[in-house]
């Protein structure tokens, strides 16, 4: 009993229901959330001067992404036998090569973290993680060792997401031949276009959540305009990734603006809370075939 005649346990019954309440009510918020950030998204998507971002979708890309790179890959004929190679993959559940290797393509992934998944059961000819801090000194050797591992010479998609020293990667990438027909790059997006930056190389760099990371969309086109690429896309949802295809496609996106104004989006950094069912080993173990 309390000490005002009240048993304990119907105040603890109380406190309960108010924590369950609190708990739908919060819930109920997020869903809200949701909705409105997805509404946004697609209203985003559709009145953004660059037709590519209307094909933005997501599927196990953080937002958007997938979307955008299979209406590219559609565009240059390649949906089908390509290779795939991305730079900083987190614990595997969630980047840009995933729907890849959903469409059958073989490839490889370098990051620092463990995967949710076992690897050891993928056939190596078609996969493999390289478990590595990618540095400058290492990158090109890491992509050799990665090509060689599952037999194949050439790669169609290099996405990188290092939160940092992304820009002298690619650049790195370049300087040693790698030329994938399409890049898939992390942009810091707080500086606009004509902005130039990028933040001092340093191979410890570790994000540490703030706006000291990457390199500016601009200073990434200039990059790769050097190298006969073309910018054609920034994704709508974050205005995180940019898109630059080799050169020689360049006609397929006619329709795509030639300004980097009219491609560039600005920071938008609200993720989803909940984005269809949960996320599954199972599903990546099927995509890789090992279940």
């Amino acid at each position: 009993m309390t000490k005002k005649g009240r048993p304990m346990s119907n105040k603890m019954s109380e406190i309960s229901q108010l924590s369950q309440l609190c708990k739908t009510q919060l819930d109920l918020l997020f869903d809200l959330r949701d909705i409105i950030l997805l509404h946004q998204t697609k209203v985003l998507q559709s009145s953004h001067p660059n037709p590519l971002n209307g094909f933005g979708k997501k599927c196990f890309s953080q937002t958007d992404e997938d979307g955008i790179t299979l209406e590219i890959l559609r565009r240059i004929g390649k949906l089908q036998n390509g290779v795939y190679v991305e730079f900083g993959v987190g614990d595997g559940m969630e980047n840009n090569t995933l729907i890849l290797a959903a469409l059958g393509w073989k490839g490889f992934w370098v990051g620092g973290e463990n995967l949710k998944f076992n690897v050891d059961d993928i056939d190596n000819r078609k996969f493999s993680y390289l478990k590595e801090w990618v540095t400058l000194e290492n990158i090109a050797h890491l992509t050799t060792k990665g090509l060689l591992e599952i037999n194949a010479k050439e790669m169609d998609v290099i996405s990188l997401d290092l939160d940092g020293n992304d820009i002298y990667l690619v650049e790195e990438l370049l300087n040693n031949n790698f030329r994938p027909k399409l890049f898939i790059v992390e942009y810091n997006s707080k500086f606009p276009p004509p902005v130039e930056f990028r933040i001092a190389y340093d191979p410890q760099h570790t994000w540490k959540g703030d706006d000291y990371y990457g390199a500016s969309l601009t200073s990434f086109n200039r990059l790769l305009s050097k190298f006969s690429y073309r910018l054609i896309c920034c994704n709508s949802h974050t205005g995180s990734n940019a898109f630059f295809i080799d050169s020689r496609y360049s006609e397929l996106f006619s329709d795509v603006p030639a300004d980097v104004n009219q491609i560039y989006v600005g920071p938008r950094y609200h993720l989803h809370a909940n984005y269809g069912h949960p996320k599954s080993i199972k599903t990546i173990n099927r995509i890789f075939g090992t279940e």
